[in-house]
């Protein structure tokens, strides 16, 4: 009677089919993963623009002036007291640039994607009083 052996377990071949299957699935899935967070964070900025937009003219309302900021720390210090998350802030350069001589008074608030978040198709995002 001959001695058969008895296989267990998987073949090379086979584990090698399943880390290819597993490497294509995730480079479909990676870059679509990181849209969403680019998505996701753009969002995020909209939000902060609309914010920042919305306290200034209170502001202005109040005192008949816009104020100028040049990032997001200062933006959450007084008169705006605008909080922006701090992932938030490391995606996007925020300021807001105010003209109070200019007929009638203006500003544009600003956000600049930067590091990974400058592969975004928007790129950077504006708004002002208007």
């Amino acid at each position: 009677m001959p001695f058969r052996r008895r296989t267990q377990g998987f073949t090379l071949i086979e584990v090698m089919i399943t880390v290819a299957i597993v490497a294509i699935l995730a480079a479909i899935a990676y870059p679509a993963y990181q849209d969403q967070i680019r998505k996701s964070r753009r969002n995020a900025a909209q939000a902060a623009l609309l914010e920042v937009a919305q306290k200034e003219m209170q502001l202005f309302v109040d005192t008949r002036n816009y104020r100028s900021e040049t990032s997001a720390t200062a933006m959450a210090g007084p008169p705006l007291r605008v909080n922006i998350a701090e992932n938030l802030s490391s995606a996007y350069t925020f300021s807001v640039v105010a003209d109070n001589v200019a007929a009638p008074p203006t500003f544009v608030v600003t956000a600049a994607p930067q590091g990974a978040q400058a592969a975004d198709k928007c790129g950077t995002m504006t708004i002002s009083q208007i």
